[in-house]
């Protein structure tokens, strides 16, 4: 079921992106990223992001598609506070496979990632705001349990944040992406096992 984008707002629009029955589509612009300094030294703020407001603890929770070719592709959740404060998480093209990928930035980013198997179409991201931690949960193809990714620290003084879809392509343009479904509502629950 598609979600409502109306109350949403983009930083750093796509050159192109339309809402439809099954969902928002958007192409993206060459040389999109969100990066803050670690190992590489550059510092990128955009990439392209909608999002809504929300204040204290959530859950977040996003289903997506994307056309996954050249390095660094990428779509999925963001929460952000502001430039320098933000977590992306969701599917990142790298080494030729498609992998988990959570970026946290405080000041500075950091980023894990890991291969996913090959035979799925649709990925499920969920993230649950809870005081000072975001704990970031997966599944594919919105069957089975929910796979734990990360559990990271957020700052707890930021509490209105931005949360939404997000996606980039660092290395080319026309990366295509397509978030099926996006809701945000009170924690589902505060257990992590």
């Amino acid at each position: 079921m598609a979600f409502d984008i109306k109350n949403m707002t983009w930083l750093n629009p796509p050159p192109h992106s339309e809402m439809g029955p099954s969902g928002l589509v958007l192409r993206t612009a060459d040389g999109t990223d969100f990066w803050q300094g670690t190992y590489y030294g550059f510092h990128h703020d955009n990439g392209h992001f909608l999002s809504c407001p929300r204040s204290g603890d959530f859950t977040a929770e996003i289903s997506f598609t994307g056309d996954y070719q050249t390095l660094y592709d990428q779509a999925g959740l963001m929460i952000r506070y502001d430039e320098h404060h933000w977590m992306k998480c969701g599917i990142e093209y790298t080494d030729g496979l498609r992998h988990f990928s959570t970026v946290v930035t405080n000041g500075q980013s950091d980023w894990s990632a890991m291969a996913l198997a090959s035979d799925f179409e649709v990925m499920h991201v969920r993230v649950s705001r809870l005081g000072d931690a975001l704990f970031v949960q997966y599944r594919l193809d919105g069957t089975g349990p929910w796979h734990m990714a990360r559990l990271a620290y957020f700052p707890p003084q930021f509490d209105e944040v931005q949360v939404g879809p997000t996606a980039c392509s660092p290395k080319r343009a026309g990366f295509e992406a397509r978030f099926m479904s996006f809701s945000l509502t009170d924690p589902v629950s505060r257990d992590i096992h």
